[in-house]
This record gives structure tokens, C-alpha cells and sequence, in this order.
């Protein structure tokens, strides 16, 4: 079996918070207790999205639990290349096509229609790419290391975007072909990107990349029912050791590896070298919603 590569890849559209922290630490003890590598992709993939130095106050948030990652960071916004070969193959082998149609006009479909399949609908609009999920891998299968087996058909789902008619790559592009040239082998992350994967492993066929293993995790919820994010406006995480010590042992009590009581207010390296000893990700309930915060 190959050594363990897993990594942590946020988005640099705000700092992290404690959503953030729950899918990062569960990715890391895997990591860790594994003795396998874990890496720090920032996925600056789209600039208008992303504040200028939020991504180091995300290095700040993850040094204040801890959280040290190996090797240097990768940055999306240096992929361009890679990026566009792959859209490239994927073009030559009719599994990608341009599309000049607007969320407004396919608004009373579940799901976008594919009217640009055979040619576009409108020439001298701005064009995204779109992927044939009709035409790869279906149905995909796989065995979710918390939820089991899934199994989806990718033309249910439609043909997602590739690249945007603004010219800036999309996730799921972006993620697969980022990490393949990684040697990611292990994805731990939120159960909200549970049905990006059915994408994900139909390019990974087409474009004949190794298929990572997958553990997504229970969603962290607020208080008024709403997953915790940016958008949301979830509090941001301290960047400072002391202040992140309680905020960690929560984490792990969400994450149900049961830490001391004691451990609360110690040091992060010390609750962590007893997490990583003991990482468990089969104590994990398979909860699709957690609601719980930080507060709870």
C-alpha cells in the first residue's frame, strides 16, 4: 500500500473558523496518526473571492492549533497550465464543451439542461466549459470510509462547470488534477462535498488518475440550523495558542474521540500527541448534521 498523502485545502475567502478547525483536525490526525504526510493547499483559484491576506491569517490559525503541515504551500493560482491541459484532454475526448448559457435561462430545470451539448446556443455570449456527465463513468461507486457505499449517477447531477465563463477555473476541475500532481491518496473532509465526489471520480477516469479514499465528515451546524461558514459569518478562529487550547479539545470532542476532561486547557501539543495516539475515526457517528458549535 502506498504511504499516506492526505492534505488540508481551503479557501482563502475568510479566515477559518470552527468548521474549518473540525475538518482540518480530523485530516490532520488521519495524517498523523498514520504517519503519513499532510499537506496545505490554499485554493486562490478565484482572486475576486479571496481578500488580500486572509491566506496568512490562515497560516497563523492552523501554527496557533498546531497544525503544521509538510512540505512548502501550494496555491492554485499557480496551476494554470495543468489546468488547461486537462480541459485540453478532456475536449479531444468530447467530454468537455463550451457553454454560453446563463443560470436565468435554464432557472425552471432542476439541473442545467445540456442545450449546449451539440454546439452553442449563443455564440457571442461568454462561453464557460461544461462536463458530459451523460458520456463518462456512470453510474460511480465507491466506499465512503464513514458513510459507507454511494452510489450516484454524475447525469442526475448535470454537467457541471469546468472552467467560468470569467476565464477562472472551477473546484472541480481544479481539485482533481491538484490532487492527482500531489500523490493525494486520502480526502477527510465535510460531508457538504459528499455529491461533488460522483464529478470528481468521473474526471479522475477520464483524465486516468488514481482515485484517492474518502472520509467526509458530519457537517459543524449554528445555531440557527445553517452549516457554519464564511458566508455565514461564523466567527473566525484565534491565532493565538492560548486562546485556541479550548477550542481544540471541543473539536475533538465533536470529532467523538473523547478527550479528557482534563486536556481542556492544556497546551495544543499535548492534547494533540494524546489525538494522534489515539485517532479513531470509527467512533464517528454517521450523522450527515451535527448541531453543535464551539458555544455548545
Amino acid at each position: 500500500m502506498s504511504a499516506y498523502r492526505g492534505r488540508f485545502a481551503p479557501t482563502p475567502s475568510g479566515p477559518l473558523h470552527f468548521g474549518s478547525l473540525v475538518a482540518a483536525l480530523a485530516s490532520f490526525l488521519d495524517a498523523r496518526h498514520a504517519r503519513g504526510h499532510w499537506g496545505l493547499r490554499i485554493e486562490d483559484v478565484d482572486p475576486p473571492r479571496c481578500p488580500p491576506g486572509v491566506s496568512d491569517a490562515i497560516l497563523r490559525q492552523l501554527e496557533a492549533f498546531g497544525l503544521h503541515w509538510d512540505g512548502p504551500v501550494a496555491w492554485q493560482s499557480e496551476r494554470d497550465d495543468a489546468y488547461a491541459a486537462a480541459l485540453a484532454r478532456l475536449e479531444a475526448q468530447g467530454l468537455a464543451y463550451p457553454c454560453s448559457c446563463s443560470r436565468k435561462q435554464w432557472r425552471d430545470h432542476a439541473i442545467y439542461p445540456g442545450w449546449c451539448r451539440d454546439g452553442v446556443c449563443e455564440p457571442q455570449q461568454p462561453q464557460a466549459w461544461r462536463l458530459r456527465s451523460d458520456l463518462g463513468l456512470r453510474p460511480v461507486r465507491w466506499q465512503d470510509r464513514l458513510f459507507g457505499p454511494q452510489a450516484f449517477d454524475p447525469a442526475e447531477l448535470g454537467d457541471v462547470v469546468l472552467k467560468r465563463k470569467d476565464g477562472l477555473w472551477a473546484y472541480q476541475l481544479a481539485v482533481v488534477v491538484d490532487d492527482a500532481d500531489q500523490g493525494i491518496n486520502e480526502v477527510v473532509r465535510g460531508a457538504d462535498l459528499l455529491d461533488n465526489t460522483p464529478w470528481q471520480r468521473q474526471l479522475q477516469h477520464a483524465l486516468g488518475l488514481p482515485e484517492p479514499r474518502y472520509l467526509h465528515l458530519p457537517l459543524v451546524m449554528g445555531d440557527d440550523g445553517q452549516k457554519l461558514s464564511k458566508q455565514n459569518l461564523a466567527p473566525a478562529l484565534p491565532e493565538a495558542e492560548p486562546e485556541a487550547r479550548p477550542l481544540l479539545h471541543r473539536a475533538l470532542t465533536l470529532l467523538d474521540q473523547a478527550p479528557p476532561a482534563a486536556l481542556a486547557e492544556a497546551p495544543v501539543a499535548e492534547q494533540l500527541e494524546h489525538a494522534i495516539a489515539r485517532w479513531a475515526p470509527w467512533r464517528l457517528r454517521a450523522d450527515p448534521e451535527r448541531h453543535l458549535t464551539a458555544a455548545d
